[in-house]
């Protein structure tokens, strides 16, 4: 069987090193934010606020990969919103990643799409997990349940379209290099709603 050499445009130590950061992400939120969580409520709601942490971490999962980092980094279907769809098909996945609605006015990206699937996905997964320290202890697992997606879909993806995915505050210049808008006023702003 003959190897395929892998596509010109892709650069093994930037896909290395998304890899690597979306992991370390991924470990602040499980366990890391988990253990924390369980070790700041009452005893009592140790365990329930760990589960919260998982599925929170779990839920985002599914609604990314089925509709929700379509929404957040696909093609424009309003000025705060891309279209919704799937990103699990195998040319999708292993060809080279793209912000269509951003792709202007940034360099092309050397990784594959699974990548910044996967990189872009712990960043929402641990909005969510963040917002989560708010209502612990106020908040039933069964309402959790159900709030995790549905916030995920109707407020996670309209700031991370907005800034980061080319939708209309990226337009105006407006900049968010390292999530202060879209993960930790996202977060802070519905744990202070809530």
């Amino acid at each position: 069987m003959a190897l395929t050499p892998s596509p010109q445009w892709l650069d093994t130590g930037n896909n290395a090193w998304q890899l690597a950061a979306a992991t370390f992400v991924g470990l602040q939120s499980i366990p890391g934010l988990t253990v924390l969580y369980g070790g700041i409520v009452k005893k009592k709601w140790a365990i329930n606020s760990a589960f919260m942490s998982m599925y929170a971490f779990a839920s985002v999962l599914v609604v990314w990969i089925l509709f929700d980092y379509n929404m957040a980094f696909g093609e424009q279907w309003f000025p705060f919103l891309g279209k919704p769809g799937l990103a699990t098909s195998a040319s999708f996945t292993t060809g080279q990643a793209i912000i269509p609605a951003a792709a202007a006015g940034m360099p092309a990206l050397t990784f594959p799409m699974a990548t910044l699937i996967f990189f872009q996905f712990v960043f929402a997964a641990i909005t969510v997990i963040i917002l989560a320290g708010s209502v612990l202890g106020r908040m039933n697992f069964t309402a959790w349940m159900i709030f995790c997606p549905v916030w995920m879909t109707l407020v996670y993806t309209v700031g991370a379209f907005s800034l980061w995915g080319g939708g209309w505050l990226a337009a105006m210049g407006v900049a968010d290099f390292s999530g202060g808008y879209v993960i930790h006023l996202a977060a802070g702003t519905s744990g202070f709603v809530a």
